[in-house]
């Protein structure tokens, strides 16, 4: 018998349960052993929950119990989980985590510890919710060299986008019903300022490219600033306006990665992204594109894709899973500002002047436009050459366009 225990009864901690024991008879055929759940570790008491004979309150009781082969962590955040997790792994126990900042900022350290002490760490929860896209990368993509991936990851932010684009939402507005909708938290920073995106795109980074990616070295730009203006225009040539995470790899081996909002071509798949769902395109040397799709983060989808590491888990426990990365380097990642490409510019100045910095570019119009104010697309060029261009002018909005 394989013994799961759950850190945290939260959202994700509650669903993983409850997938355990409502498939337990289909789980039990896939796995190479029955697997049940022993522990659920919260601070909280549930007295009526249907698993209240489960709930300890001290780690040690988990860790110290040698029938527990698998430790499921959904606490969140990279303190007291990183704690946790180590004593875990030291205590020859597999864990399974949904846990993208912890992931994000110490993977390559846990990974070099579960192989040390014979276990396996996995985290397919971590990007993209019930999305399946971890294990397609080291597995089914296996045989090509990656160049690029490029995702909408954070659903609070595409619903807001959304709203703004389908329904004139103002950002203030769109935010509040997506908190009104339990779309987003009452802080809603870490969406709306990218930094959720940003922790996925460097655990995508890592995996697709072989070292690992920390968040500290991915420039980071959230949504607060994209306007109806800039809606109305980008509608006006056919983009939409979408928050993407990018990792590119160079022809020199560095990696070129960041998260901003981006206009995205209608013809281009993830254009039509809506609402919460989140979408991750990979480009490989012999597949070409491909795009995973689906719904980015719930309760039932995001214990999903966690019950499948426990069950991968629970074929073999002692199998090395080879989900390693290198530990990455300070000189590995290199700015956007290398990456060349056409730009959204809105600006109050005369349109004569834009061209006369700009020469050749795409003029926008929009109803309801104040005097004075302009928008136009540009030819390919990178931020800095952009920037300098634009130097003594009004910016109001600067946007990349993915082409």
């Amino acid at each position: 018998m394989v013994n799961v225990a759950i850190l945290g009864f939260g959202t994700v901690g509650s669903g993983v349960a409850e997938v355990l024991t409502t498939n337990g008879g289909l789980i039990d055929r896939r796995a190479a052993d029955l697997v049940r759940l022993k522990y659920i570790l919260d601070v909280r008491d549930f007295p009526d929950s249907p698993y209240s004979g489960c709930f300890v309150k001290d780690f040690s009781v988990i860790e110290n119990d040698p029938e527990v082969d698998i430790v499921v962590e959904t606490i969140g955040g990279a303190s007291v989980a990183l704690d946790f997790t180590v004593r875990a792994l030291k205590a020859g126990k597999s864990v399974v985590s949904s846990n993208k900042e912890l992931v994000a900022t110490h993977g390559y350290d846990l990974l070099q510890l579960a192989r040390q002490h014979g276990v396996n760490y996995l985290f397919e929860a971590s990007v993209g919710g019930g999305i399946p896209i971890l294990r397609p990368l080291v597995s089914c993509l296996a045989a090509n060299e990656l160049s690029q991936v490029t995702g909408i990851l954070n659903g609070t932010t595409n619903y807001i986008l959304t709203r703004m684009i389908k329904a004139g939402l103002t950002f203030d507005q769109a935010l509040k019903e997506a908190q009104d909708n339990g779309y987003a938290e009452r802080d809603p920073s870490a969406d709306v300022d990218g930094h959720d995106a940003c922790r996925k795109i460097c655990i995508l980074a890592a995996l697709a490219f072989g070292e690992q990616v920390y968040p500290r070295q991915v420039p980071t730009q959230g949504i607060r600033q994209v306007t109806l203006a800039d809606v109305a225009y980008a509608d006006s040539c056919g983009y939409k306006i979408k928050l993407l995470g990018r990792c590119l790899r160079r022809e020199d081996g560095k990696v070129c990665a960041f998260v901003a909002p981006h206009l995205v071509p209608g013809d281009n798949p993830l254009a039509g992204v809506e609402d919460v769902f989140n979408a991750i395109a990979v480009t490989g040397n012999a597949i070409g594109d491909v795009m995973f799709y689906g719904r980015g983060a719930g309760k039932l989808p995001t214990a999903s894709a966690v019950v499948a590491d426990v069950i991968d888990i629970a074929k073999d426990l002692k199998k090395d899973r080879r989900n390693q990365w290198g530990p990455g380097a300070e000189d590995l990642v290199v700015s956007g500002d290398v990456l060349s490409s056409r730009w959204y510019v809105r600006v109050n100045a005369p349109l004569p002047k834009a061209r006369e910095l700009f020469g050749e570019l795409q003029a926008l119009a929009r109803g309801g436009a104040p005097d004075g104010e302009i928008a136009f697309l540009t030819q390919a060029m990178t931020e800095p050459e952009l920037r300098a261009r634009l130097a003594g002018l009004e910016l109001c909005s600067l946007l990349r366009v993915l082409d």
